[in-house]
């Protein structure tokens, strides 16, 4: 009994210890088997796509805004309205416009009568100096002349008066009118003078005529704003567009957008959707591989299965960098039929086709790794594998375009290890670690 006790436990001992040898074998050989995984060399299309969000753009924007001030009286149209260029867009009570542009006629009126009043003194003025110079002339010349008789009639009477012919009196009264003679013609000297002083005064017309010109040009300018302001009250469309924006209604008081400091107040806004745009912000990792002209396929939430084209038409020179992350804005036009659809701010999901071949020689990307500088791919031969230099073309982290190196049909071994070039990153180098150990989780058994 004994002996067959312990043929039993022997017996028990051999099977689990088969078992446990059984069970580890399985266990090495799944990591083998599961690394051996194929692909075929295809030929087919391959994009390299650069993924960013964006938002709808119209391609201009307006906010209309009014030169003058006053309380809105007409708003002809509504929000999503579409109008033509020139037509009416709001007009503001005229009233005031109209009593400021009286005003300034009044005073234009006014300045104009005091410019003919300055001129027709000063055409007075000239003409009474005038008259005055030439009377002065002929009384200085008529004096002269009587002095010089009364000069004469006294010398006369002198001899007279020694030949004992007159009397004293009639002498000395020869000589007054002699002497009075020369003292008028001293007088008719000094009113000429006095004349030639009021020229001076005629100076003082002429520069009350040059003021009333001044305002009489001012008055004609003020005029003519506020003529031009009557004419602001109504605000016409500068471009056919939509009304995207609606900030006021009939009965609101408006400012004015040029007198106001803080810029007036916005009434609307009209948007011209003949174009629509896609502005969106790439990263600068991918921004070299985004060029002018590119296609990109675009959709937004509101339209599922909606697919919008798209082609970039702006690269910004310069990034903006927000918290350390550097993006570049990148602008896209709709080309697509059905870019009516869109409306501005709509969020899009945009895929830029930076990079495309229709007909191209295509492997996993886990297919290729780097060995010794080259860039390589395991070929299945049969049971043996053989490790061959290619040349890539476009990777898109899925897919690597071959160029050269390969033939369509042919098998390529798929890494699931740090080997692969693409998702290991790392080359393996000489003398590494064997595969067993190279399968292993990044970050484990540290």
């Amino acid at each position: 009994m004994k002996r067959l006790v312990i043929v039993v436990a022997v017996l028990i001992l051999a099977g689990g210890g088969g078992f446990y040898w059984w069970n580890s074998s399985q266990s090495k050989a799944a990591p083998a088997a599961a690394q051996t995984t194929t692909a075929p060399v295809q030929r087919g299309r391959i994009e390299l796509l650069v993924s960013t969000n964006g938002r709808v753009v119209s391609n201009l924007d307006v906010d209309i805004k009014c030169k003058a001030s006053g309380t809105i009286i007409k708003l002809p149209f509504d929000l999503s309205d579409t109008v033509k260029e020139k037509d009416l867009l709001m007009e503001l009570d005229p009233v005031d416009e109209n009593n400021n542009k009286k005003r300034a006629e009044v005073n234009l009126a006014s300045s104009k009568a005091r410019q003919v009043q300055a001129k027709t003194n000063l055409q007075v003025a000239e003409s009474t100096l005038a008259t005055d110079l030439a009377k002065a002339q002929v009384n200085l010349e008529a004096a002269k002349t009587k002095a010089n008789d009364g000069r004469a009639k006294a010398q006369r009477m002198t001899q007279l008066l020694e030949k004992k012919l007159i009397s004293p009196e009639d002498n000395e009264t020869a000589q007054t009118a002699a002497a009075q003679a020369d003292s008028d013609v001293k007088t008719a000297q000094v009113r000429l003078q006095e004349l030639d002083t009021a020229k001076d005064s005629l100076e003082l017309k002429r520069q009350d005529v040059a003021l009333a010109d001044a305002q009489v040009t001012s008055d004609t300018l003020n005029l003519a704003d506020a003529d031009q302001r009557l004419k602001d009250i109504k605000v016409a469309a500068p471009i056919d567009g939509v009304v995207t924006a609606l900030n006021v209604q009939s009965g609101t008081i408006i400012a004015s957008g040029v007198s106001n400091v803080g810029g007036g107040t916005t009434i609307m806004t009209l948007s011209d959707l003949t174009h629509i745009f896609v502005v969106a912000s790439v990263d600068e990792i991918d921004i070299g591989k985004v060029k002018l002209d590119q296609f990109a396929r675009i959709d937004v939430d509101a339209f599922k299965g909606e697919q919008f084209r798209g082609k970039v038409t702006r690269i910004a020179p310069k990034g903006v960098n927000a918290s350390n992350v550097v993006t570049f804005e990148v602008k896209m036009e709709i080309v697509s039929e059905n870019k009516t659809l869109l409306r501005p701010e709509m969020t899009a999901n945009i895929k830029i086709v930076a990079a495309r071949k229709d007909d191209a020689l295509t492997v996993p990307s886990d297919a290729v790794s780097h060995k010794d500088k080259q860039t390589v791919v395991t070929v299945l031969n049969g049971e043996s594998q053989e490790d061959r230099p290619v040349e890539v073309g476009i990777n898109n982290s899925q897919q690597v375009e071959v160029l050269s190196g390969l033939e369509e049909g042919q098998v390529v071994v798929v890494h699931k290890d740090a080997d692969s070039k693409w998702r290991g990153g790392q080359q393996q180098q000489p003398g590494g670690p064997p595969p067993a150990m190279r399968m292993m989780p990044r970050g484990g058994g540290r």
